[in-house]
């Protein structure tokens, strides 16, 4: 198996995702294939980040549903939970408590100068409050955002952090914390995890071949992993190539993005082939689409039959099943509160597992 982030065997890593409705092709190509692929190299540590998800208007009735939903698609999709440390964010509750502590080593400035923060705040202050739904607005929760990411992260004092580079000014800052904390306090509490930009094909909107594949851009612009393969076919067949077929010295940015999902999903010889055919002008687009989409429902075939057992196995959201899944990764995020509370001049140990007192 390739080292994904070249980092030497047997490293902790760490990666985390936000539980949406769907998981489209980007997010696999991009982060869940490696995923499934770094899991029997490394000591791996995956999260799903419900807490996140309340940092902008949602539908509280959904959030427990996508939170099941991404986990059943992560090990739809590979992800193994006997190989890796796999945890919901909210039954770890040393994150929150870890965000507060490393919180008062973190500067109102640093925040203030992020640029996701400045953008994520642009835009829910143009949305009208008719748009909103359980709240609206620039939060706390928006603000204090990365501190909660340094948490995530350093709670379980990972040596690398597998990101794409729009995370990078997050790292910088996570890495910071973790500086001044173990610089204020004297302790060599956290370890500074080493930030790797994985090489990941970069998938664009079908629709909009200049953007990123995003949900937000509407459903005509993404495919996702599980959409029927007559979904997959329609919106491939409407996806944007060019004006034309004419020969090009440079590939349009529509074709290039067809190629570019064609080659990840593993018909490589297919794409070598298409883009000579394409220089010499002799390229049918109806050929590259119907290519594209019968790549991808022979690739997610497989992961859409495994996430209907999946679904018929665990019937939906528990608790009882979100614990003790959880509960692996908690052992790790456990050890680092007591260190950190140490460190801080608190007491060391967890008061929520002691018995009720009668001594008052």
């Amino acid at each position: 198996m390739t080292d994904p982030t070249g980092t030497k065997s047997g490293a902790r890593v760490l990666s985390c995702i936000q539980p949406t409705a769907a998981i489209h092709i980007g997010n696999y190509f991009g982060a869940i294939q490696n995923w499934v692929a770094m899991q029997h190299v490394y000591d791996c540590v995956y999260g799903v980040v419900d807490f996140h998800a309340m940092t902008a208007p949602y539908h509280r009735e959904e959030l427990a549903q996508n939170t099941y939903d991404m986990l059943i698609a992560l090990m739809a999709c590979g992800v193994d939970a006997r190989a890796s440390r796999l945890f919901v964010q909210s039954f770890v509750p040393e994150h929150t408590e870890l965000c507060w502590i490393l919180a008062t080593v973190c500067g109102y400035g640093e925040l203030a100068r992020m640029t996701q923060f400045k953008d994520k705040s642009r835009q829910l202050r143009a949305k009208t409050e008719s748009d909103a739904v359980d709240g609206a607005g620039v939060t706390a929760g928006l603000f204090l955002y990365p501190v909660l990411q340094a948490a995530d992260i350093l709670a379980y004092r990972p040596e690398v952090v597998p990101v794409g580079r729009d995370q990078k000014q997050h790292l910088e800052l996570c890495r910071s914390i973790a500086r001044r904390f173990n610089q204020q306090y004297r302790r060599a509490v956290f370890p500074e995890p080493a930030t790797v930009f994985t090489k990941v094909p970069k998938v664009m909107s079908l629709t909009q071949p200049d953007r990123k594949m995003s949900k937000s851009l509407g459903e005509q612009n993404y495919v996702g992993i599980f959409d029927p393969p007559e979904v997959v076919r329609k919106k491939i067949r409407a996806s944007v190539t060019d004006s034309g077929d004419v020969k090009a010295e440079r590939t349009s940015p529509g074709v290039a993005n067809l190629l570019t999902i064609l080659e990840a999903a593993g018909e490589s010889d297919r794409v070598i082939e298409m883009r000579d055919e394409y220089r010499l002008g002799r390229l049918k687009y109806v050929h590259l689409k119907d290519a594209v989409a019968e790549a991808l429902i022979a690739l997610f075939r497989p992961m859409r039959e495994r996430r209907e057992e999946l679904h018929a196995k665990f019937k939906g959201p528990s608790s009882e099943w979100f614990c003790e899944l959880s509960q692996n990764a908690r052992s790790l995020a456990v050890e680092t509160l007591e260190q950190a509370r140490d460190a801080a001049g608190l007491i060391g140990f967890d008061c929520r597992f002691t018995k009720p007192t009668t001594a008052f």
